[in-house]
């Protein structure tokens, strides 16, 4: 039996029985908008706070790695709590969670309570509560759909456009806020976001969704349910039988790192070193944030009708190279602006689609530590990423860290599509359309 034959998402759950509904999706989608633009906010000010308080690279890709590493970690280890407890209740007490300790760098701050060891305390909090939040999030979406009875690419490819306009949105915010009112004020507003999107998935969702997955049937020996570490290794047990999920989350974490090292680090010091400060980084944001609305609109639109593994190869050959390439280039402000609205639109396409293939290719069941672990090391890569772009600055400078960036991104994303499992992005979709027809006659 293969893997996808015994595991299929579309086969393994029953349909939820029901009028239709898109309140799930929407509540969903909503608490998602407003944590993702909190947390975009966030990525704009914490940084530049560091960079402008202590002059050194090296400290704010610290920074970010004291919240990324624990992001990574702590994700990986509640994907059987979701599946266990129900990603709702995981959802709004790790945004509460998150929110206070966001809340707590600005009160310290202003008190002179703030030292950097506290900071990086702090920040190593919001994102170990942030990661199970966000995975919790991701776990309902499509049981959301269902209920809505949307097609699985459309609903990823809303829940890629949620992400692409917080990318708008949350720097274009977050330059602004800077720039007009300092830095604190930034993470201020990403407090508050987390709590509106606590409310949002605590009090104003349906009742009934976003419970604990249902296990398997028991066996007829009785024996006992599953525990914490035996639904953990169920996870990689699961991911060591797919070979194209593998391949995919290889690559991804490679892009990742070098995405956390142009984000929280190399931007910021452009920005700086070129004199535009920090309202660039906000219209840099936005203008990548608004072309991949447009990329992830037209994906969730015509996803279904294109060819899986040529729409992810071609965005990731716009999203990737040419931003770090523009940067080293010094190009003016303008230029860097409009490749960095190409390279958005281009990866407007691939989270819908990479979405897809996860979904369809894992149990609802598993879906929770299936999609952490996943997602763990995917974003395994992340808090290193502005570690390393640092201390490559503060040794060679700013634009051969640039184009080394570029030529790794270009090599791996191309390196990776050649492998012979990613033609099973197509096939797969052809079997579930197969199927669908022979369940309609």
């Amino acid at each position: 039996m293969t893997a996808r034959d015994a595991t299929g998402a579309e086969a393994d759950a029953a349909r939820i029985p029901g009028p239709r509904s898109l309140r799930p999706l929407g509540g969903v989608l909503t608490a998602m908008a407003l944590s993702l633009t909190g947390t975009r906010i966030s990525l704009v000010a914490l940084p530049w706070f560091v960079l402008v308080t202590t002059g050194s690279a090296t400290r704010t890709g610290l920074v970010v790695f004291c919240e990324m590493a624990p992001y990574v970690l702590v994700k990986a280890l509640t994907g059987p709590v979701v599946d266990r407890t129900g990603p709702r209740a995981v959802s709004w007490t790790a945004d509460l969670a998150s929110a206070t300790a966001a809340a707590l760098v600005p009160l310290l701050h202003v008190l002179h309570l703030l030292a950097f060891p506290v900071l990086l305390f702090l920040v190593a909090v919001i994102g170990a509560a942030r990661g199970p939040g966000d995975l919790a999030k991701e776990v309902m979406v499509p049981e959301a759909a269902e209920r809505g009875r949307v097609p699985l690419e459309r609903a990823t490819g809303l829940s890629g456009v949620i992400e692409r306009l917080a990318s708008t949105v949350g720097p274009a915010t977050g330059g602004a806020l800077v720039a007009l009112v300092g830095p604190m004020t930034g993470l201020v507003v990403n407090a508050g976001c987390l709590v509106l999107g606590s409310v949002v998935i605590a009090l104003l969702l349906p009742r009934g969704v976003g419970r604990a997955a249902e296990e398997a049937p028991p066996r007829a020996d009785g024996e006992a349910e599953p525990g914490y570490w035996r639904r953990f290794g169920e996870g990689f047990t699961f991911l060591r039988g797919e070979p194209l999920l593998l391949t995919v989350i290889v690559m991804v974490g490679i892009t990742n790192l070098l995405d956390a090292a142009i984000g929280s680090v190399l931007i910021p010091v452009w920005a700086r070193e070129s004199g535009n400060g920090p309202a660039a980084i906000g219209l840099m944001g936005s203008a990548m944030g608004a072309a991949a609305v447009a990329g992830s609109l037209i994906a969730a639109a015509v996803a279904s009708r294109l060819r899986r593994r040529t729409v992810v190869l071609a965005g990731f050959l716009l999203a990737g190279a040419p931003r770090f390439l523009v940067l080293a280039s010094g190009a003016p402000l303008g230029v860097v602006l409009a490749v960095f609205a190409v390279s958005g639109f281009g990866a407007g396409f691939i989270n819908p689609v990479l979405g897809a293939v996860l979904f369809e290719r894992v149990p609802r069941r598993m879906l929770g530590r299936v999609n952490a672990l996943g997602d763990s090391l995917a974003w395994a890569g992340i808090p290193l990423g502005g570690l390393l772009a640092g201390a490559a600055v503060a040794a060679t400078g700013l634009a051969p860290v640039l184009i080394a960036c570029a030529t790794a991104y270009f090599l791996t994303t191309n390196l990776a599509g050649l492998r012979p499992e990613w033609r099973e992005m197509d096939r797969t979709r052809r079997t579930d359309r197969a199927g669908a027809r022979k369940a309609v006659t």
